[in-house]
């Protein structure tokens, strides 16, 4: 009489094994993720309502505010402005960096490279510098009294351009996402590449294929679903650049404490003290990486299915 209850145990107990393994991930998800991004929205819901000179107890109350900080965050010229910035920045560093890191994945993969090892190790090596790390060393280069650079340019008499102001920030800044992010493109790329048959590549040489035709028209086009997901990481990582401006911010007057969008709610939370309206432009921010991505994913998906149906 006992074996059926038994049985009706131990089949439970297999079936709730996934569930149970899957807890802690799922509880740290909710606490660590999960209610902050529920926290934020409620915040950006309402407003601090002043009373008096604010002073005494009850003088500052948490009122409902609707979307009234949203449309500030909207039609604020400051927040609009460091989104033009980061699109003029993303305009540089992504096309760049995946150019490169495609580049160096196709070096390395090639049968006639030598040090592959060393070579590899040498360009992802920046990745593994902390971007704070990064930002200080390439600041203190690109300043006139410091930067062996410049010196040097100083003692051939050749001028010595400030890359710290104008036009030239978004360039020095972008030069340094691109040296710390192409070796991890590089990585995710060139995994891709090793994984494909030897058979393909044995194919295209009977044909008559160079190595240059053999990685323009069979090496890219098979790896493109790694080429699309690094350019998603790379468009992400672009909207929310914070480390590089807010590192450099000390080291010059040229930018200013709203250069990017979180720079901006940076700002706003713990200079201004209006937590409320940073969290409704992180919200904003938030729902304009999701869409871009979004749509871009469905228009790369697009693609791929009218390739493939040809």
């Amino acid at each position: 009489m006992t074996q059926p209850s038994q049985g009706v145990r131990r089949s439970y107990g297999v079936k709730a094994a996934p569930y149970g393994f899957l807890l802690p991930a799922a509880v740290l998800f909710a606490l660590f993720f999960a209610l902050p991004i529920g926290y934020a929205v409620r915040l950006s819901f309402h407003k601090v309502e002043i009373k008096g000179l604010g002073l005494g107890k009850g003088a500052r109350n948490e009122v409902w505010a609707g979307l009234e900080n949203y449309t500030s965050a909207l039609t604020d010229s400051e927040f609009l402005h460091s989104a033009l910035r980061v699109l003029g920045y993303g305009a540089i560093v992504v096309p760049v960096m995946l150019g490169l890191a495609l580049l160096f994945a196709l070096l390395l993969d090639s049968e006639r490279v030598r040090a592959r090892s060393f070579a590899r190790l040498a360009i992802f090596l920046p990745y593994a510098v902390p971007g704070v790390i990064a930002a200080l060393l390439w600041g203190f280069l690109y300043l006139p009294d410091v930067s062996p650079f410049l010196y040097l340019l100083d003692a051939f008499g050749l001028p010595q351009p400030d890359l710290m102001d104008g036009g030239a920030l978004y360039l020095a800044m972008s030069n340094i996402a691109i040296w710390g992010g192409t070796g991890f493109n590089m990585i995710v790329i060139y995994t891709a590449l090793r994984s494909l048959p030897a058979e393909v590549y044995e194919a295209a040489k009977l044909d008559g294929c160079s190595e240059l035709q053999i990685a323009l028209r069979v090496k890219i086009p098979m790896v493109a679903p790694s080429l699309v997901l690094t350019f998603f990481f790379s468009i992400i990582a672009t909207l929310q650049v914070f480390n590089e401006p807010m590192t450099l911010k000390p080291l010059t007057n040229g930018i200013p404490s709203s250069w990017s969008p979180l720079m901006k709610v940076y700002n706003d939370a713990f200079t201004g003290g209006n937590i409320h309206a940073a969290s409704a432009t992180a919200v904003v921010l938030a729902l304009a990486t999701f869409a871009l991505s979004f749509a871009l994913l469905r228009a790369s998906n697009r693609r791929t299915t009218q390739g493939a149906t040809r």
